[in-house]
């Protein structure tokens, strides 16, 4: 292990994760940019949502977003370490449902939760509220996987951590832009 950053500030969990390259930027079509036709949501949209790509789409708070979703531990996206993929966003726009699996980097990371719950703020405050969202963890991949997706499922579990002050600075911390 090797001491470090984090937002802990103690020993890094992972010291050496894989390190993925990003999918590239989706061109914008004639038809997204017309604003007289309606715009569907599909699991692109959120990825792009999640990854904070501005492009011009019924949702203001895009616009003005240049950042990606930081992993709490390490200098580097939460799509650069392969925790969130596109193929494992599901969407229906009809049914306004949002899911997003990640897949933390180990299976014991203690941050699990922490990511969740960053990914879950930032699709509560990008999409409409009409959207019921699912953030979970991949089946599989954590040791405490049922406790995790329990507790990021959980309504009143997730307002009371957004109300600890230091909690909400953490991940605000995740979802803003680094230098």
């Amino acid at each position: 292990m090797v001491g470090g950053g984090g937002a802990g500030g103690g020993l890094l969990e992972n010291a050496n994760p894989l390190i993925y390259e990003r999918s590239g930027e989706r061109p914008v079509t004639a038809v997204e940019e017309d604003e007289q036709v309606p715009d569907s949501i599909d699991a692109r949209e959120i990825f792009d949502i999640r990854r904070c790509r501005a492009r011009a789409v019924p949702f203001p708070s895009l616009a003005t977003s240049d950042s990606l979703i930081n992993d709490p531990e390490h200098p580097l996206t939460l799509e650069e370490l392969n925790v969130v993929e596109q193929v494992r966003v599901q969407v229906s726009d009809p049914e306004s449902t949002v899911a997003v699996a990640f897949t933390p980097t180990i299976p014991h990371c203690s941050m699990a939760t922490l990511i969740g719950l960053s990914i879950k703020v930032k699709l509560l405050r990008s999409l409409p509220q009409r959207f019921k969202m699912d953030v979970h963890i991949t089946p599989g991949t954590h040791a405490s996987e049922h406790a995790v997706n329990k507790q990021l499922a959980d309504k009143e579990r997730v307002a009371a951590a957004l109300e600890n002050t230091h909690l909400l600075e953490v991940v605000n911390q995740c979802l803003s832009a680094r230098s």
